[in-house]
């Protein structure tokens, strides 16, 4: 069995649609349908649900690729660490991220100290995105502002942030400094997607306050969202450290609720670590624990 069909299988499984699969793959659509095809006549059953021109896994397909994943990340994880005895692995650190702005001072002062350091970054939307390329053995660490409900993830908390509300200085609100969540119920609000866990965890507070925010724009980047508040079209959550990036907006405490957002490193526990990583993680934890002291 080819070990490159079963990549492919990982990434028809992941985005579960043949034709944007092909393009990742950078290879043409019909081809990897074939690909996946032999691979089900070989498995012996079928790994997929077809519906027209969609696909779903399915129960089969879920199992076998859970195996698939171990037994890649396995393959893996013995190449790096074979080549790490042998004197050739270099320092290479995988990591994946919701917002590149958070990282930004840890490396430039990590990369000081170890300016022979490389880094892969990637910049995944959603927490199953990471969990996905931790599964395969793409990253090492990510960060989240959500624990992951299982026993091989390893979590530590790196800094606790107050959540605040963000308005544009021309909104009623603007002159307050603190407000209650249940004086938003019929405002207007822009959001990151379904799916960010800052939008899962936000979402959740506004329901215990009695009312789920009225959603007029959802986005991808939270930079983009302060540029439509700045321009009036609504209001939004934001984490402590955005009023320090941005301070052309007016920002109001929450009062009645515990609203808190804490960012976590996590990796899978148990997994071969370089001796790089495992001193990224540890140096990250440092920075982190200095930060909340000072």
């Amino acid at each position: 069995m080819d070990i490159a069909h079963l990549k492919y299988f990982q990434t028809v499984a992941r985005t579960e649609h043949m034709t944007q699969a092909a393009h990742e793959l950078h290879m043409a659509q019909p081809a990897l349908s074939m690909i996946i095809s032999r691979l089900e006549d070989e498995v012996g059953v079928l790994l997929f649900d077809r519906v027209g021109r969609q696909i779903r896994l399915n129960t089969c397909g879920k199992a076998y690729l859970k195996r698939v994943n171990q037994s890649l990340a396995n393959l893996e994880e013995g190449k790096r660490e074979a080549m790490e005895l042998a004197g050739y692995e270099q320092g290479r650190i995988s990591l994946a991220t919701t917002t590149l702005n958070r990282l930004t001072k840890l490396l430039s002062t990590y990369l000081t100290q170890h300016p022979d350091v490389n880094f892969k970054i990637t910049q995944a939307s959603t927490e199953k995105e990471k969990l996905l390329l931790l599964e395969q053995s793409e990253i090492d660490f990510f960060l989240t502002s959500q624990c992951i409900d299982r026993a091989d993830i390893k979590h530590i908390p790196l800094i606790t942030e107050e959540i605040l509300l963000t308005v544009p200085p021309t909104h009623p609100l603007a002159g307050r400094d603190r407000i209650s969540l249940a004086e938003l119920a019929n405002e207007d609000f822009i959001s990151l997607k379904q799916g960010y866990s800052f939008r899962e965890i936000t979402d959740m507070y506004c329901r215990q306050a009695g009312f789920l925010p009225h959603i007029i724009c959802e986005g991808d980047e939270p930079a983009a969202i302060a540029g439509l508040v700045q321009a009036g079209l609504g209001i939004a959550f934001a984490p402590a450290a955005s009023q320090r990036e941005d301070d052309t907006l007016s920002y109001l405490h929450i009062d009645g609720a515990d609203c808190q957002l804490t960012f976590y490193l996590a990796w899978v526990e148990g997994r071969y670590l370089s001796r790089t990583a495992q001193n990224f993680r540890d140096y990250v934890i440092g920075y982190f624990a200095n930060l909340n002291t000072a």
